[in-house]
């Protein structure tokens, strides 16, 4: 009995101290919604690793839950805030989007938009405020003695939580709005002229009008639209820290920038050394179904299932939409599994059945599974890609139509638009991806790519994040563009003084040969006279 204790330690300590190096202690800085979801894969990971995870969550928090079992730790602290507050502002936010936004002048929803994102910089510096301001919580951080902070670069404070507690940061991220942070804290390249603008969706072969677009989306986020108010953000910064500094340069000391996308979705592009795409890393293999919803899987017979999700936080559409979706979705031969919490449609085929939840990803690694309706969730498509499942793209906000037009132009989906569409065009849609071919050809191939990879996504990241607690840091990877200033990133002291060289080199040889002349003019006088 004693060996087996004794057999039973050294496992453990060779999983901890071995297995991952050395077992450490990570503080988080989580969001909300998808990106908690991906997110809490790694977390999970890095605990099942022997690592202690901490997560600070609000007392406001949407899906971060302390009180369900879980191997990650969880720091609560308090908000000015309730749940209810929060989930009340992300409804409002996207009734916004869904329905307002499409109605207005492209001016007017550019205006719409920057005012939606100065109210959520206030909500995120509200959390910020009541962790690195409550000398309480920050003293027990501090006692904790992390070697780490894992942080989502949309939500500020991460960076500034680990500047108070000397210790590294990594990022785990999908995209900030126009790559603004990646570009300019990040030092990730961007030429404008094949790498396009998020939200844009634009792919890397534009015409010249859509280098022309990409160009004023370019200026747009970078000079007139901020996705925080970054000024408020660099003063409350340097209020904290006691030292003149900014939101940008705290972001630029990250070691490591993980984003949650690979070369299956991007289009091929320059990045950094300290920059890794690890895309797909919540996907597995699906797992047998729950017997009632298998019994109805295979009742579709040779036609297969269509898998329909709009996502988390789309809980209900209007009915006259609903009842357009289900009208469409009665038509085809295929059996359709719905995620929907709203009322019932009356055109609700017998072909249909709706879900108040679904395992997305056990149902797309389903053999019957012949299309995905999709909002165009990044974690969503990924599941298709991993499985080779082709979309139709019903995309709504934020990066759904960015991501659907990534899909769209690798040949693996169809679009439609949410706010125009008809039954008759979801019905066509649905029928290309099935029945033309090369959609399903094309999802494999993507499929196909994500899968031959030489380190799983999930291992790359986990990866990354012990190395930087290995090392301390990352310094080796990081660029030297974080030490220059702007022009200088961008030659313009050396063009200007070469310019000044070669405008010097010109003025002498001017001034030379109008002296020449001169002489010559006065010698050709001298002998005339003569």
């Amino acid at each position: 009995m004693r060996s087996e204790k004794w057999a039973a330690a050294l496992l453990l300590l060779q999983l901890c101290c071995f297995g991952c190096g050395s077992c450490g202690k990570i503080l988080v800085w989580p969001t909300e919604y998808s990106h908690w979801i991906n997110m809490k894969t790694i977390l999970d990971e890095l605990a099942q690793r022997g690592h202690e995870v901490t997560v600070l969550t609000s007392t406001a928090s949407i899906l971060v839950d302390p009180s369900k079992p879980s191997p990650l730790n969880f720091e609560v602290y308090p908000v000015p805030l309730t749940k209810e507050d929060f989930l009340s502002y992300f409804d409002q936010r996207i009734e916004q989007y869904v329905c307002e936004l499409p109605r207005l002048s492209p001016w007017e929803c550019a205006t719409k938009m920057q005012a939606v994102f100065f109210e959520y910089s206030n909500v995120i510096k509200q959390l910020c405020e009541s962790v690195v301001l409550n000398k309480k919580l920050v003293k027990t951080l501090k006692e904790a003695r992390y070697d780490v902070i894992v942080s989502d670069a949309l939500a500020p404070c991460g960076e500034l939580i680990a500047e108070v507690l000397g210790v590294p940061t990594v990022y785990t991220l999908r995209f900030t709005l126009g790559n603004t942070y990646e570009k300019y804290c990040g030092g990730l390249p961007s030429p404008p002229s094949y790498v396009p603008v998020v939200l844009t969706e634009l792919t890397d072969k534009m015409t010249f009008l859509e280098r022309v677009k990409n160009m004023c989306f370019f200026l747009y986020f970078d000079f007139w639209f901020e996705s925080f108010d970054v000024k408020c953000w660099n003063r409350f910064y340097r209020d904290v820290l006691g030292r003149p500094t900014t939101l940008c340069e705290t972001m630029g000391k990250a070691e490591m920038w993980l984003i949650r996308t690979y070369w299956d979705f991007e289009f091929p592009r320059p990045y950094l050394p300290n920059f890794e795409f690890v895309g797909g890393l919540h996907c597995k293999p699906a797992k047998p179904l729950p017997e009632e919803m298998e019994k109805f899987v295979q009742s579709s017979g040779e036609h297969g299932i269509v898998v329909f999700s709009l996502g988390s936080m789309v809980k209900n559409l209007t009915e006259e939409k609903s009842n357009l979706i289900a009208a469409a979705l009665a038509q085809i031969p295929q059996k359709v599994l719905w995620r929907y919490k709203g009322k019932k449609p009356d055109t609700l085929g017998p072909n249909t059945r709706i879900y108040d939840w679904i395992p997305q990803n056990d149902l797309l690694g389903h053999p019957k599974t012949k299309a995905f309706i999709t909002h165009g969730g990044t974690n969503g498509i990924y599941e298709a890609i991993y499985h080779g499942i082709p979309m139709v793209g019903v995309p709504m906000f934020a990066d759904q139509p960015d991501n659907i037009a990534h899909m769209k132009a690798k040949g693996a989906a169809v679009e439609v638009d949410f706010h125009k569409m008809t039954a008759a065009e979801m019905l066509n849609a649905l029928k290309t991806v099935i029945n033309n071919p090369s959609y399903k050809e094309n999802a494999m191939r993507l499929s196909r790519i994500h899968h031959d990879q030489p380190v799983k996504p999930l291992d790359r990241a986990v990866f990354w994040i012990e190395f930087v607690m290995r090392h301390k840091g990352a310094k080796h990877l990081r660029p030297a563009a974080h030490d220059l200033t702007w022009y200088q990133y961008h030659s313009l002291d050396v063009i200007g003084f070469l310019l000044a060289c070669v405008a010097t080199v010109v003025f002498i040889v001017i001034k030379s040969c109008l002296f020449c002349c001169q002489k010559l003019g006065k010698t050709g006088k001298k002998q005339k006279r003569a």
